[in-house]
């Protein structure tokens, strides 16, 4: 056996060494300009994918593939009840519920604002995996059991489940035919089929007339069986989303007040469904007001320890202590003298706001272009950025020096916290899922933002230096054919005695 073996370490680069000796000058300009233009082409889709998914190829590629052929997986197998186990599960839990998607409190409606945008411009606001999580949300909330036993609820629940919108609101329209007073059916027309506020606003007005009836009637019964009861949840959900989107129509058109009323009565009314998120809408209709009294009213109630955070709770909480001072702020006054107390506080509720959601400030300071919101977004993500700076920019630029007290002192948040993904200063580590969530609630016309920003993968290093050193041996060897043979023949002959040595 060793002496096959030191046969074959003989053999081989010989065989390499009388292979290259017969091959001809041009022979080697072909086979470098082949290697370079390959490199190249690995190097252009490496690039590409990086850009595209946020992640190397061939690293990927090494670490799905290649690192199990190679048993790289064993020594990460731990036992079920070990600390490494409980450990990956607790992280695999909080990742889980950081990237959990929320209805987005402040979504436009479909015919009225988003068909006409694609209208105008040819481009489709919302993604298929967005539109497909509102299906499901409208199932949970416009269906029940009982449905079977109303022919025009049985026809509504097929419709919610339609994905061709012309389909919804063929089946919406049948529904009426066999039910005048089928709520969910007027609510289906009013978010696809009208194409202006007020459109929308009319027909959300006579499901609202149909949804009180249905509930009144539901209450009566609610204590006859599970059922009844189910049926009081489901027609509770009509009537709650009709009025949260009749206010929404009075603040489009201008009756803020109106809207402003309508909500603290349905907080009032139904404060269990604060999951619904009603006081963002409530925060954004007093900053147009200038109710900033009230408006720290709302926050002393929901920016509690408790309760979860989002962007419009924290960067409020910062425009009205940036508000105190920011018309009187200057950067250079502030160098030169310290920070009072008052802006120390401004500057540290910026620094918490940051932190929460690093993507805002590019939006609000018109470092990036604002896009439609999508109808679901992603805390302390780009989607959620996008959905706070497109309702409120205007409250920022309407208090003089709110901006520019922003730009001065934002990018400072991040000095503190070094180390984004592995520990924060007030709030939980940032998740690292969010760039693969919001790829597929933001359209593909939209760059997403990424936080922190990642440092190319070696493997594009790799290629570019072997594209080039490829490129250079090519040109090379097109200019000087002789020279650079007798240099490869030269290099076969180093390498044979390193192989015969070793």
């Amino acid at each position: 056996m060793a002496a096959e073996s030191k046969s074959l370490t003989v053999a081989v680069p010989l065989l390499v060494t009388l292979f290259l000796n017969s091959l001809t000058p041009k022979f080697y300009v072909a086979l470098t300009g082949t290697s370079s233009l390959i490199s190249g082409l690995i190097f252009i889709f490496e690039w590409w994918y990086f850009h595209k998914h946020g992640t190397s190829f061939i690293e990927q590629v090494s670490v799905s593939h290649l690192r199990p052929l190679m048993g790289g997986t064993e020594s990460s197998i731990s036992e079920p009840g070990s600390p490494s186990s409980n450990r990956e599960s607790e992280t695999s839990r909080q990742n889980l519920s950081e990237c959990k998607v929320w209805r987005n409190p402040l979504n436009l409606f479909r015919g009225a604002e988003y068909r006409r945008y694609t209208w105008v411009t040819g481009k489709e606001p919302l993604t298929y995996y967005d539109m497909n999580l509102s299906a499901q949300d409208h199932q949970t909330f416009f269906t029940c059991d009982t449905d079977f036993l109303r022919p025009s609820d049985t026809v509504m629940q097929k419709a919610w489940r339609e994905r061709n919108p012309p389909a919804r609101i063929k089946a919406a329209y049948q529904a009426l035919e066999l039910n005048n007073d089928c709520a969910t059916a007027y609510v289906l027309l009013a978010e696809e089929e009208a194409t202006t506020i007020v459109d929308a606003e009319r027909l959300f007005k006579q499901a609202l007339k149909a949804g009180e009836t249905i509930y009144r009637r539901s209450q009566q019964c609610q204590h006859q069986s599970p059922q009844h009861e189910a049926q009081l949840r489901r027609d509770t959900n009509v009537l709650v989303y009709i009025k949260r989107r009749l206010a929404m129509c009075a603040r489009k058109l201008g009756r803020i007040r109106e809207a402003v009323k309508i909500m603290r009565d349905l907080m009032k009314e139904f404060p269990p469904l604060t999951m619904l998120n009603i006081h963002e809408n409530l925060l954004e209709s007093l900053l147009e007001l200038q109710a900033y009294a009230d408006v720290q009213a709302v926050l002393a109630k929901y920016d509690d320890i408790s309760l979860p955070k989002s962007a419009a709770i924290c960067y409020t909480a910062a425009l009205l202590k940036t508000r105190t001072v920011s018309d009187k702020f200057s950067p250079e006054t502030a160098s030169r003298r310290g920070l009072n107390t008052a802006e120390i506080n401004a500057v540290e509720a910026i620094h918490r706001a940051v932190e929460f959601n690093p993507h805002v400030p590019k939006y609000l300071l018109e470092m990036k272009s604002l896009i439609l919101p999508p109808e679901h977004i992603l805390k302390r993500g780009d989607s959620e950025a996008i959905a706070y700076a497109f309702f409120h920019l205007q409250h920022w630029k309407r208090i003089e020096g709110a901006l520019n007290l922003l730009q001065c002192t934002w990018e400072g948040t991040f000095r503190m916290i070094p180390y984004p993904l592995e520990k924060g200063h007030l709030f939980y580590p940032y998740p690292s899922c969010t760039e693969t969530a919001d790829r597929e609630l933001l359209p593909t016309f939209h760059h997403v933002s990424v936080y922190p920003k990642k440092e190319l993968p070696f493997f594009i290093h790799f290629t570019a230096g072997l594209c080039s050193s490829t490129a250079m041996i090519a040109l090379l060897t097109h200019q000087f054919p002789e020279i650079m043979g007798v240099f490869a023949k030269a290099v076969s002959m180093i390498s044979r005695t390193c192989v015969e040595y070793l």
